[in-house]
């Protein structure tokens, strides 16, 4: 019975407790992480204390509706949440290699690991990682001063930050759903899972999916409405292209999954029964709702970073991108068949041969495109000057390991071989073999790539190198042994397996998981590094790449305005044919003034409230959800009566600030291939350009 004061709250939700009642392995490794939260949250409290930078933090980010900081707060909040989900994997290996008879953690716990794993690395890493990236380049590329809606956009943010936060709340606060990252029902309804665990999943994926779906409409109109005077569709930028259509699949296919969502909890809070099927509900509506939206959300996912591929290739191998327009018409292909594939998720539930004929065949289809993508890319860096960078060494290793991960697809296309090896770790194995050479790896890619032009300095190539070398050795080391136990009968989600053939694989993929941890804590270790030793790698002047497209064509940071005169775009890569003019850093002859817009509370408030909101609704404190509702829409009513606020940027300081990097840039000298990483970088590369095949 719920206290109409604490609801279901006790002292016995708090996990830091548990082992102080029985200091079992399990609850050592359960309170040890709660006590891990509490104290990065106490440490960074009194980091930013002691430092004082409480104010800059409110003034210049949480406040702020620059997309670029937006951009940098989303991949900051994905780079933690990614930390998480690593380690949650280490102690699922580290389970599961010790399971022989029954493993150290308990079968529940164990759940809410793989659980909690798989609803982190979907939905708070690699999105916030795409809408992070594609929030600072996206704007730049296409010449545009922010996005259409700044405070939509901080809003989107917010709600996002909202169910990371439930998520990590979870760990602290009571227990996650055991159900999986697709929390089906009936075993996360209410009777079969009384607890708060699904309640967790459903606010965390019902606010953030709000937050995603207003995040790919803004996306939509800024490249449909913001471009630059000249840039055509088919001028832009192919990671715009992969933005676009990106931001196409998230209004379509999020909405199904917060309806899920959204059934889900009536069911649960109000007794409905929509997936109930002895009460007139049916178990496969959820099947159905949730797939139409995960099926798209991989090409949500690996769209943008095929857009990074494509970039790198075209820069490091000193050409233009080969057979443009064969990869945006693949791009295209791809959205369209990934709303008719996703049946092949759930090919083993009893539907008839035909329908899984249809879908085994979308499915097959679906790898011609994706193929195109990959030649292209290789026809690109065909007779280029290849620089053996630290994002071409990433996609040296997507190249071998995402074709493996898309063969063991081909194979999982045909329902036949599909019914046998579904509920194995062979799944597993193939899942991650896609996405994280695909959608990881061109993450670390990009970070790298466009580190420079966010913060005014590269990152140390040396230790960027080693990290990707641990993520490609690492991965295969973890997940290829995962396709021999699938094989062998290994079934997934166990906690443990009576089979000693299974063990020395599972030690192997152990081992391997470490590495992955080592790779984390080289990334991490390369970024604290290049901060000590930022000016020695300062690269002030934009374009430490010989870079073709528009964003370069600015100062590192780039400033508020992002571009004192909008450029004029004549073709695709226009700051490359600039640059072959000769004329890219000619002083302008007129300025005028710029408005922006201002900065905004809106959006700390919608974090704060449907934080609280979602906190509320998990542990059934009615009267605090009234008042966090109440303050959202007191503060959401009361904002509209208020016009949006703008600043104006005089022409005399916009002048000032274009005119002295433009003359700084006159002055230096330009880097070779041969001193790209060296001290001499200062943000202007001398072109290097290969004559198009």
């Amino acid at each position: 019975m719920a206290d109409a004061l604490f609801g279901r709250l006790s002292v016995d939700s708090l996990a830091v407790l548990h082992v102080f009642e029985d200091a079992t392995i399990n609850n050592m490794v359960d309170s040890g992480a709660a006590g891990l939260v509490i104290v990065g949250s106490v440490a960074a409290i009194l980091v930013l204390k002691v430092f004082r930078l409480w104010t800059p933090l409110f003034r210049d980010w949480l406040f702020s509706v620059d997309h670029k900081r937006i951009g940098v707060m989303y991949m900051a909040l994905a780079l933690v949440m990614l930390a998480r989900g690593v380690i949650e994997g280490v102690v699922m290996r580290w389970n599961q290699s010790a399971a022989l008879g029954g493993g150290p953690l308990d079968p529940d716990h164990f759940g809410q690991l793989f659980s909690t794993h798989g609803t982190i690395m979907i939905f708070f890493v690699a999105m916030p990682f795409i809408f992070g990236l594609m929030n600072f380049v996206v704007p730049l590329q296409i010449g545009a001063r922010d996005m259409a809606f700044p405070v939509l956009n901080q809003i989107s943010l917010a709600l996002t930050a909202t169910g990371a936060a439930l998520l990590m709340i979870s760990l602290v606060v009571g227990e996650f759903t055991t159900g999986g990252w697709t929390a089906y029902p009936p075993y996360t309804g209410a009777v079969f899972s009384p607890g708060v665990g699904p309640d967790y999943w459903i606010w965390a994926i019902l606010l953030s999916g709000v937050g995603s779906t207003l995040t790919g409409l803004n996306f939509a109109v800024t490249i449909y409405k913001e471009r630059a005077p000249g840039m055509t569709l088919m001028r832009m930028p192919l990671f715009c292209w992969t933005a676009l259509v990106t931001s196409i699949l998230v209004v379509f296919a999020l909405p199904p999954l917060t309806a899920a969502a959204a059934l889900q909890a009536l069911d649960r809070y109000l007794d409905f029964h929509f997936f109930t099927n002895d009460l007139g509900g049916n178990m496969m509506v959820y099947a159905n709702l949730f797939w139409m939206f995960g099926h798209p959300e991989v090409y949500i996912l690996i769209l943008p970073a095929f857009g990074v591929y494509s970039e790198i290739s075209a820069t490091f191998a000193a050409k233009r991108l080969y057979g443009y327009e064969t990869l945006v018409g693949a791009t295209l292909c791809i959205a369209v068949i990934s709303f008719m594939v996703w049946v092949h998720h759930f090919f083993t539930m009893g539907q008839s041969a035909t329908i899984n004929a249809a879908f085994g065949i979308a499915t097959l289809l679906i790898a011609i495109p994706t193929g195109v993508k990959i030649y292209d890319w290789m026809a690109t860096l065909n007779l280029g000057r290849i620089r053996m960078t630290v994002p071409i060494v990433y996609m040296t290793g997507f190249f071998f390991l995402f074709v493996i991960g898309g063969l063991s697809g081909i194979m999982l296309a045909n329902p036949s071989i599909d019914f046998q090896v579904h509920n194995s770790l062979f799944l597993v194995g193939h899942f991650h073999n896609v996405i994280i050479p695909g959608v990881l790896f061109g993450i670390l890619a990009a970070i790298h790539y466009w580190f420079p032009k966010v913060f005014g300095f590269r990152l140390h190539e040396g230790l960027g190198k080693l990290a990707a070398v641990l993520w490609i050795v690492g991965f295969s080391v973890t997940f290829f042994p995962l396709y021999g136990l699938g094989l062998m009968g290994m079934p997934r989600r166990s906690a443990s397996f009576q089979d000693p053939s299974y063990e020395p694989l599972m030690q192997v993929a152990f081992y391997g998981s470490l590495i992955i941890l080592l790779a984390l804590t080289t990334v991490v270790l390369t970024i604290v590094v290049s901060i000590v030793y930022r000016r020695h790698l300062a690269t002030p002047l934009g374009d430490p790449w010989d870079g073709r497209t528009l964003e370069w064509w600015t100062s590192a940071p780039p400033p508020p305005w992002n571009f004192a005169v909008r450029p004029q775009v004549t073709g695709v890569d226009a700051f490359a044919a600039a640059k072959e003019r000769g004329d890219v850093y000619a002083p302008l002859d007129h300025y005028e003034p710029i408005t922006m817009p201002a900065k905004t509370s809106i959006g700390f408030v919608v974090l704060v409230t449907t934080t609280l909101l979602g906190f509320a609704m998990v542990w059934w404190l009615w009267w605090l959800a009234i008042v966090a509702l109440a303050l959202l829409v007191g503060a959401i009513v009361v904002g509209s009566f208020y016009p949006p606020t703008e600043i104006t940027i005089p022409a005399d300081d916009v002048a000032r600030e274009d005119r002295k990097w433009r003359e700084s840039a006159r002055q230096d000298r330009g880097v070779t291939r041969d001193e790209e990483i060296s001290a001499l970088n200062h943000g202007r590369a001398a072109p290097d350009m290969v004559a198009a095949e």
